[in-house]
């Protein structure tokens, strides 16, 4: 595996930069058109990479963007040390195998840091096994492209984030690859990793130890630890009201694009149930996806329960957080009545993942109006405006979305 170069390491400071990678390189002159932090573009891209834009008529697509199929999905023989049973991972490995591309561009974990994701092109299928799990952090994965091309290869996957992935797509025309895969994953509200390490050490008195960590869509966190051993807590008990207010940057508060709507295929967890969410976009997530044949275990997604009571809370805390006031704490004797309930009554499968998305609509509009309000017109999306139109959020004049030149 070829990691980072070092002489790429240090970027300049950028105010709302998730450090995608691509001010590293020969194309940081391009940070100003192809940022989704700047003034994104989903409607032209949509339509450029998969053929049209979100139709909130077909299905969920106001949701979660254009997608031709979605399914619960599962490996029938899970990789070991994988997230949930590497779903992600056997996908870009068996295009590898196949040769069907040349490299694949992920993230792999620091050698000193398990946590820490470093950037890599794996040319060996063998190779993806090193790159199995969730990493914290930030991991400039497009400061690859330019070794990549340089060592000839010519047919690439990458494994993306969101941020990522529009970056990329906003000047993979200019590239010169042959033909690109992009595997995408929703995101999870990214931090540094030192902070992950702080967030670790207030779920136990062994860090150090913790091997594994996945929110789950039951409303509970899974701990794995070296020795084997487990332990469930649920989203009520974590400690999110004692970290620091910039815990997680402004971008990850202000994200337009939780589901990574311009992958080719978007495999995650949140309306998963227990599996994982496999989101098939256009045609080239489908020869992915449909590579694999008999190895994946496929149903339908279902949905149960109601959302909007829990959008509401989370709005009415993200209101107090965005004006600089303290997250209401639940009384402790109710956590656990609560953290009872919710798996049995709270949104489930497609809900869920509806309730995110809506959540996280008016996560962005909340912060950006607090903290750079200026940026709204540019920054927001119509999509999202819509998801968070049913809890009162609108755009004052200033703030709707600017039209844009096609």
């Amino acid at each position: 595996m070829m990691e980072l170069p070092p002489d790429l390491a240090d970027p300049a400071p950028r105010n709302l930069c998730t450090d995608c990678g691509l001010s590293r390189g020969p194309h940081a002159r391009l940070c100003g058109m192809a940022c989704q932090f700047i003034a994104p573009d989903y409607t032209a891209e949509e339509t450029r990479v998969h053929g049209r834009p979100r139709d909130p008529a077909r299905g969920d697509e106001g949701f979660f963007g254009p997608y031709q199929r979605m399914y619960r999905a599962a490996l029938r023989q899970p990789q070991p040390g994988a997230q949930w049973t590497g779903i992600t991972t056997r996908l870009a490995q068996n295009l590898l195998e196949s040769g069907a591309v040349d490299g694949v561009l992920t993230v792999a974990p620091d050698p000193v840091d398990r946590w820490k994701p470093v950037p890599v092109i794996v040319t060996d299928p063998a190779d993806m096994a090193q790159v199995r799990g969730m990493r914290m952090g930030y991991a400039p994965l497009l400061a690859l492209l330019e070794p990549a091309r340089a060592r000839g290869l010519r047919r690439l996957a990458i494994v993306g984030i969101p941020c990522q992935v529009y970056a990329l797509r906003r000047i993979e025309t200019q590239l010169g690859f042959e033909r690109l895969y992009v595997i995408g994953t929703p995101c999870s509200d990214n931090t540094t990793t030192a902070n992950f390490h702080d967030f670790l050490a207030r779920l136990s008195d062994r860090p150090d130890k913790i091997s594994y960590l996945e929110f789950r869509a039951d409303f509970k966190v899974e701990l794995r630890f070296d020795d084997g051993t487990q332990r469930e807590v649920p989203f009520l008990k974590l400690p999110i009201s004692d970290l620091p207010p910039d815990f997680f940057p402004l971008t990850c508060r202000t994200c337009v694009d939780y589901t990574n709507s311009l992958a080719d295929v978007t495999v995650g967890y949140m309306a998963g149930q227990g599996d994982q969410w496999l989101v098939v976009r256009n045609d080239r997530g489908a020869e992915i996806v449909d590579a694999l044949g008999a190895e994946l275990d496929l149903s339908r997604p279902g949905s149960a329960g109601k959302r909007a009571g829990s959008v509401k809370g989370f709005i009415a805390n993200t209101e107090r957080a965005a004006g600089g006031l303290p997250l209401r704490r639940m009384p402790d004797w109710m956590r656990g009545i609560v953290g009872w309930l919710m798996p049995r009554i709270g949104p489930k499968g497609l809900e869920f993942a509806r309730a995110r998305l809506e959540m996280k609509a008016a996560e962005t509009i909340l912060h950006l109006r607090r903290h750079a309000p200026r940026r709204m017109k540019h920054m927001i999306p119509p999509h999202v405006w819509d998801l968070a139109a049913p809890y009162g959020l609108t755009p004052a004049d200033d703030e709707r979305p600017i039209e844009r030149r096609r």
